[in-house]
């Protein structure tokens, strides 16, 4: 009698076990992911962390500037699954609505001046005269191309807002016109020049700067895109970048930095792409990594999308 009871438990609990493995969802394949520079170290990251859950994913990333990202599936027919940019309002311009539906915004970041204590007047330079001291012939500069980055276009923007708020005319044209020899693709190009003295200063995100470990200067929120009280004084700041199409020009305007993220329609592995982001865009996963990275979460956010989201990932935003 015992035997048997003993027996059936047991077949009970295996079959029990059997039923929540197939339960669980299978989750394999390649997942393509295109992300802005600045989300290299946190991307890495979250990806090591998902593989531990679902080993059997194998994650294919590619770094670019944000604008980069997105013209590699508008302009190079790219298989991709998840696009992640620096600058929400490139997936609003450049993708929506014929590559994708939606766009999450997630995180924010700020403008800084990122430098080395080998760099000239590093003793001495602050909020009140940086500019001053970018602007002397014997120092040199570097920031990332505006056409290919958003923290490219952001750098023009913080040296508009910068001529204004410093009541300094004329220092925006001065800041763009020099130096333009180290100009690179993307804010991660930057690094290198810094860490082998080849510029004194570089335009960077504060997160990427706290990924490296690198001294930086804090800039007046005025001018560091970082509050959304000033929206209104950054709206006065405006780049004008390459578009879609050869000639067609897009004029991006000055806004708080927050970035977004997107599955495309043709994604080719959909099903990990909606588990790798609700894993990412979870407060206690993967925006546990984002903030260790100098990237706080701005979720939830209003999202004049907000119908067109999968209904695992509405929770992470408002309507």
């Amino acid at each position: 009698m015992k035997s048997s009871i003993f027996i059936t438990l047991f077949v009970l609990i295996t079959s029990f076990g059997i039923f929540a493995q197939q339960s669980q969802p299978k989750l394999s394949g390649n997942l393509i992911v295109f992300h802005a520079g600045s989300l290299s170290v946190p991307m890495k990251e979250l990806a090591a962390a998902f593989k531990k859950l679902y080993p059997d994913v194998n994650f294919l990333m590619e770094s670019a500037g944000s604008v980069d990202c997105a013209r590699k599936v508008t302009d190079l027919n790219k298989p991709c699954d998840i696009v992640a940019s620096a600058d929400y309002t490139v997936i609003d311009k450049m993708l929506i609505p014929q590559y994708c539906d939606w766009n999450i915004r997630f995180v924010a970041n700020e403008m800084c001046l990122v430098y080395t204590p080998k760099a000239k007047y590093a003793n001495e330079i602050n909020r009140n005269n940086w500019f001053d001291i970018l602007l002397r012939k014997d120092v040199t500069f570097s920031r990332s191309d505006p056409n290919a980055d958003p923290c490219g276009y952001r750098s023009v923007m913080t040296m508009q807002l910068a001529e204004k708020f410093y009541k300094q005319p004329g220092l925006a044209n001065r800041l763009t016109d020099k130096d333009n020899n180290f100009i690179r693709p993307k804010e991660v190009d930057l690094i290198p020049l810094l860490e082998t003295n080849s510029v004194d200063y570089i335009f960077l995100y504060k997160s990427v700067a706290v990924q490296h470990k690198l001294k930086y200067l804090e800039l007046p929120p005025e001018i560091n895109l970082r509050d959304p009280a000033l929206s209104g004084f950054y709206n006065s700041a405006v780049v004008s970048i390459n578009g879609k199409e050869p000639g067609l020009k897009v004029n991006m305007k000055g806004e708080p930095m927050i970035y977004g993220i997107t599955i495309l329609k043709n994604a080719p592995n959909k099903p990990v792409a909606l588990a790798f982001l609700e894993f990412l865009l979870s407060k206690d996963k993967g925006m546990k990594i984002m903030e260790k990275n100098g990237q706080p979460s701005v979720i939830p956010q209003k999202n004049p999308r907000f119908e067109k989201l999968p209904e695992s990932l509405k929770p992470f935003a408002d309507r």
